[in-house]
């Protein structure tokens, strides 16, 4: 007996069978404010030292009841997350915070090149603002076109692949938790790169440290 639509449709309701359905996402939209920024990185991703480029992207988690944002910069030397930050808005505030944590944690750099996409809240007057004070250039992928920023897709891919439960998480507190636990010590020092060479991105740094002061000691 062939099983069509309505036969199934009816079957189901008859046996009081829910379907389980993907929760939909969708970003609110951002703001009219347009302007002309370079894709400067043109996805040469394969960089020479830390700090040399980072990369940053946002993505959304299920929350219990919501959906929570997460902000994440990537140095793209080593593919290591060097600032995250969450949050219920996907807005500068969420992206700058990001940016922040990474600035400090890494000492302060720069001449950064940082790298995204075209949404606002990289684009905002707040977030250029905070790149100018960061003494950071901005690069922009072009529109529509993921494979400009395909480091942060990858790193998102591999998050919600290998890391969270495909129904989320129960709260935000307990997302937060899972995910610097994910990006702090399974992805930063456990997990090997074929990037890399299987190298975990702590281990890249540290072995491009070594080979730097070697460099100087003898020069």
């Amino acid at each position: 007996m062939k099983l069509g639509r309505w036969l199934a449709g009816k079957l189901m309701k008859e046996l009081i069978i829910v379907s389980c359905q993907e929760r939909k996402h969708k970003y609110n939209s951002g703001g009219n404010e347009r302007i002309d920024i370079p894709n400067l990185l043109n996805r040469q991703f394969a960089v020479t030292k830390p700090d040399q480029v980072w990369c940053g992207d946002v993505t959304y988690i299920w929350t219990g009841s919501r959906w929570a944002y997460l902000a994440v910069v990537l140095d793209l030397f080593a593919r290591k997350p060097v600032g995250w930050a969450m949050s219920f808005a996907p807005d500068s505030e969420l992206t700058a915070k990001a940016l922040q944590m990474a600035w400090e944690l890494r000492g302060h750099p720069k001449q950064v090149m940082f790298h995204s996409d075209q949404g606002s809240h990289y684009t905002s007057r707040q977030y250029r603002q905070a790149l100018w004070r960061y003494q950071m250039t901005q690069s922009i992928s072009r529109r529509g076109n993921c494979w400009d920023n395909s480091p942060m897709e990858r790193f998102f891919r591999s998050l919600k692949t290998e890391w969270v439960p495909t129904t989320g998480y129960q709260s935000f507190s307990t997302a937060q938790s899972a995910i610097i636990r994910y990006i702090t010590h399974y992805y930063s020092d456990i997990r090997p790169h074929w990037y890399k060479g299987g190298l975990t991105p702590n281990e890249s740094e540290r072995l491009f440290r070594e080979q730097s002061g070697r460099v100087a000691n003898f020069s």
